[in-house]
C-alpha cells in the first residue's frame, strides 16, 4: 500500500464537490434550528398566556406550531442523514483510491440516498412553509379594531 502524493490529490479533487454540498446542508440545518427555535419560543408564550385563561386563538395557533415542529423535525432528520452520507462517502473516496477497493457503487448508492434525504428535506421544508403562511395570510386580516 504505498500512497503516492499525487493519488491524494487526485481524492482530494474528486472530494471538493461533496465538501460543498456538506457545507450547504450545514447552512440549511442552521436555518432549520433557526426557525425551530421560534416554533418552540413561541410555543412557550402561547403555553403561558393560556395558564391566565383558556383562548381558543391561542390552541389553534398551537395546532399549527405543533405541525411546523414535526415538519421541521422531518426536515432536520432528513438533512442530518444527507450530511451523515455524505461524509461517508467522502471517507470512501479516500478508503477506496488507498486500499485499491471497489467501492464505487457503494459511494454511488450512498450519493443518491444523501440526494434523496436531502430532497425530502427540501420537500418537508417546502411544506412547513405553505403551513406557516397559510396561517399568517388566514389570521391576517382578523384583528380587532383599536379601541378609543
Amino acid at each position: 500500500m504505498n500512497i503516492q502524493t499525487n493519488d491524494i490529490g487526485h481524492v482530494i479533487q474528486l472530494s471538493i464537490a461533496p465538501v460543498f454540498l456538506l457545507t450547504g446542508v450545514a447552512t440549511k440545518l442552521t436555518v432549520l434550528l433557526n426557525r425551530l427555535a421560534r416554533v418552540i419560543d413561541r410555543t412557550r408564550e402561547l403555553r403561558a398566556a393560556l395558564r391566565k385563561g383558556p383562548d381558543p386563538e391561542y390552541v389553534e395557533e398551537l395546532d399549527v406550531l405543533y405541525q411546523r415542529w414535526q415538519l421541521i423535525n422531518y426536515a432536520l432528520t432528513g438533512s442530518t442523514i444527507c450530511g451523515f452520507l455524505i461524509c461517508v462517502v467522502i471517507a470512501c473516496l479516500f478508503l477506496g483510491d488507498t486500499t485499491n477497493l471497489p467501492l464505487d457503487r457503494y459511494i454511488a448508492g450512498m450519493f443518491v440516498l444523501a440526494m434523496v434525504a436531502l430532497i425530502s428535506s427540501f420537500v418537508f421544508l417546502l411544506r412547513e412553509v405553505f403551513v406557516s403562511f397559510r396561517y399568517m395570510r388566514l389570521h391576517m386580516y382578523d384583528h380587532t379594531a383599536p379601541q378609543e
